[in-house]
């Protein structure tokens, strides 16, 4: 059940198009990761989810019900937000927390405890009655949360609120996050352009780009199943490979790509000009051996063209016969070490038929949008 849709929305600035959707909803319960570039619309997208910014076109639902313009005020209370900066205002952590409540004329004792169970949640209730202006980062973000919280939104928008914080801290705080909208059933839109913190908290993510969504679907669908050649760039595929279907039967697609051949579970019919995604962690590097051909695998012999370290993994890239160019690889370190990978080796490198995404490729491609 979606909790609050958008149809056909348009926002311009300035008679420039900076959004432009066809359809996004938001489904009651979900943590919806948005998911772009800077500039792709996302911050404005978030301000007409929270019904501050009336779309210049089309149409926002609220539980299926046309929402008004300007929106009513009981409709808008029923959504809290919090950004990078947590904008604490002089004055003691609880009493950040209380500003919201105060505002909706509650006070008192019930106020009170309604303040430090949202402090709680985040951990922080033991800062309650220090000033504000001297917590720290994750603190002062936890604090800007808890005063979101406290207002038991039905839906809750969060704007690259750990941006600013140290990875382990962010990391710890994304875990914490989602534990207490799991548990309360908020429904939660958060905005990052961190793919690894999409993945780590959301049900679904939306790719913007543009101010176009480019795809919205389940962590695996976008990362495993790109919607286009745009998507699969962002998500760094690393192996997208220009090609025309050539044979299929019910469960292969066989692919031309120049003068080399490969084989994918995705059925197209025969002539479909495709960009053919293979993500570069699915490439497996061995020293060649004599294995005979597989029906399905995919198996190409070359030599490394250059290897770059990443700490943990390696990324190699490897002359296999592809006109568009080295195929890249990504490795782990054990691998690594055991390959011992250097300019001039001769590898085989080998994937499977179900790690070949294809994307028929129709008119324009969104890489002009």
């Amino acid at each position: 059940m979606s909790l609050l849709a958008l149809a056909g929305v348009e926002v311009a600035r300035d008679g420039k198009a900076i959004l432009s959707l066809e359809g996004l909803d938001v489904r009651a319960g979900e943590l919806l990761a948005l998911l772009g570039p800077t500039g792709a619309g996302k911050s404005t997208l978030l301000r007409v989810l929270h019904l501050l910014e009336r779309p210049a076109a089309g149409s926002v639902a609220w539980r299926g019900a046309p929402v008004p313009w300007p929106a009513p005020l009981d409709l808008r209370r029923r959504i809290a937000m919090a950004f990078q900066d947590p904008l604490l205002f002089s004055g003691s952590t609880l009493e950040n927390v209380l500003y919201g409540l105060s505002l909706r004329g509650e006070t008192g004792v019930a106020a009170r405890e309604k303040a430090t169970e949202a402090l709680r949640l985040l951990h922080v209730d033991h800062l309650a009655e220090r000033r504000a202006r001297t917590l720290s980062g994750g603190e002062a973000q936890r604090t800007a949360l808890a005063r979101a919280l406290v207002l038991r939104p039905e839906l809750l928008l969060l704007d690259e609120p750990f941006a600013a914080l140290d990875a382990p801290i962010r990391r710890h705080l994304l875990e914490e996050l989602t534990q207490v909208v799991k548990a309360h059933g908020i429904t939660c839109v958060y905005v990052t352009h961190e793919q690894g913190e999409a993945f780590s908290v959301a049900d679904r993510i939306a790719v913007l780009r543009r101010g176009r969504l480019l795809q919205a679907g389940t962590p695996e669908e976008v990362l495993l199943r790109p919607a286009s050649r745009a998507v699969a760039r962002f998500m760094q595929t690393g192996n997208i490979l220009s090609g025309v279907v050539t044979r299929r039967s019910e469960a292969l697609s066989e692919v031309a790509v120049g003068a080399c051949v490969l084989f994918s579970r995705t059925v197209l019919p025969e002539g479909t000009a495709v960009d053919a995604c293979v993500r570069r962690e699915e490439v497996l590097v061995e020293a060649p051996g004599d294995a005979a051909p597989a029906p399905g695998l995919n198996r190409f012999r070359g030599t490394v063209a250059t290897v770059f370290d990443h700490g943990s993994t390696m990324q190699l890239k490897i002359d296999a016969g592809f006109s568009e160019g080295p195929l890249q690889a990504l490795i782990t370190r054990r691998v690594a070490h055991d390959l011992a990978p250097r300019p001039g080796l001769p590898v085989e490198a080998t994937f499977s038929a179900a790690s070949v995404h294809l994307i028929p490729r129709e008119g324009r491609s969104d890489d002009d949008l």
